[in-house]
């Protein structure tokens, strides 16, 4: 697991998550995380969060991540950022803050940035030295770096600190979402499923506070159990935003992407873009997407050709949306589809798996 992309990631999910580990909660109104690349500089600048358009007197946020020495960081940090504010002569407010899990992994470069380190510019936080207690969105930042062997009692603590008392800044369905996506990076030899089953997350959203979470209101302008389609809407919803996240985190590593690619992306399923959400952390160029794209897709094949030779029945004669659906499956799902096969006898059957097969909210 790479610490710092796993961060980058969930302040990418969350903003507000980083306003309440600086200690300035409520002032992120309005914020995106970004990734910046500063022309003519060959380089890009991995974590930004931009303030609102129009709001000058708002700060720019430089965000580093450090789990490992590094005697240039200040040096390489401070560069970037001076390089930025002269090809952004529109920026006048900025603060750095450089997140360590310990204080001793911080170089000291005091002769020369003693001045900056002091100053309201620059702030450093050490994950070691937060509260025992702290709140909930405190804690998930906290779980990132929680050894393994705890990482799951932590979190089902996390989950039902949240439960009785949510912040404001999360919902608690948003919550458990965070929890989720920090344990597959945690736990990475194990399928969402099966992180799902380890925090018992299905037992949970039968409680009662829960439950009358979902019927004071509204998650994406839908309520909970009220009208047919609900699942297909929230699906819908939680597709548009792992597309979102895969273009920012593929921009981030790769550059910007050529539109034959930003029209493939937008054909993917929810379960194959969080399978390269979670795959394209270890990209290093577009070769990579290239590599992935083509093992998804002889998959498919596969599992295509397999299932029109089983049952008998040529693929122009299946219903449309069927095909579809086949075609969305992630290669998690297209291994397990092609294990059920055997106890597949009709397309009926298979649009029965296809369905059951749907993530859930």
């Amino acid at each position: 697991m790479k610490t710092d992309s796993l961060f980058y990631l969930l302040f990418q999910l969350a903003p507000p998550l980083f306003f309440d580990l600086i200690g300035a909660p409520g002032q992120g109104q309005g914020y995106r995380f970004e990734s910046v690349e500063v022309k003519e500089a060959a380089f890009r600048i991995d974590g930004v969060f931009l303030p609102p358009e129009g709001a000058t007197d708002q700060p720019v946020y430089f965000v580093e991540v450090q789990f490992q020495r590094d005697r240039q960081l200040y040096r390489r940090l401070f560069a970037e950022i001076f390089l930025f504010l002269q090809k952004h002569p529109q920026v006048n407010h900025w603060r750095s803050v450089v997140i360590f899990p310990r204080a001793s992994l911080e170089p000291d470069d005091a002769i020369a940035y003693g001045l900056l380190l002091t100053s309201d510019h620059c702030q450093r936080v050490y994950l070691d030295q937060l509260p025992d207690h702290p709140s909930v969105s405190l804690g998930l930042v906290q779980l990132m770096v929680t050894p393994a062997n705890q990482a799951a009692e932590r979190a089902r603590q996390l989950m039902s600190q949240a439960a009785t008392s949510p912040p404001p800044i999360l919902d608690l369905d948003r919550i458990i979402e965070l929890v989720e996506t920090i344990l597959v990076y945690k736990f990475p030899q194990q399928s969402r499923e099966e992180i799902t089953a380890m925090l018992g997350i299905s037992a949970l959203k039968q409680t009662r506070v829960f439950q009358e979470f979902y019927e004071d209101g509204q998650r994406d302008g839908l309520e909970q159990g009220r009208q047919e389609g609900l699942e297909a809407g929230l699906e819908a919803g939680r597709q548009q935003e792992s597309l979102a996240l895969v273009q920012r985190q593929l921009r981030r590593r790769l550059g910007d992407l050529p539109e034959v690619w930003r029209d493939r992306l937008a054909t993917l399923g929810l379960s194959p873009l969080e399978e390269l959400a979670e795959a394209l952390l270890d990209f290093q160029s577009l070769v990579d997407l290239q590599d992935w794209w083509q093992l998804w897709q002889e998959q498919q094949g596969q599992v295509l050709a397999a299932l029109v030779a089983h049952l008998g029945q040529p693929l122009d004669s299946w219903d449309p949306p069927l095909v579809t659906q086949v075609q969305r499956l992630g290669r998690q799902q297209l291994t397990t589809l092609q294990d059920d096969l055997p106890g597949l006898s009709s397309l009926e059957d298979l649009a029965a798996w296809c369905e059951q097969a749907k993530p859930r909210p």
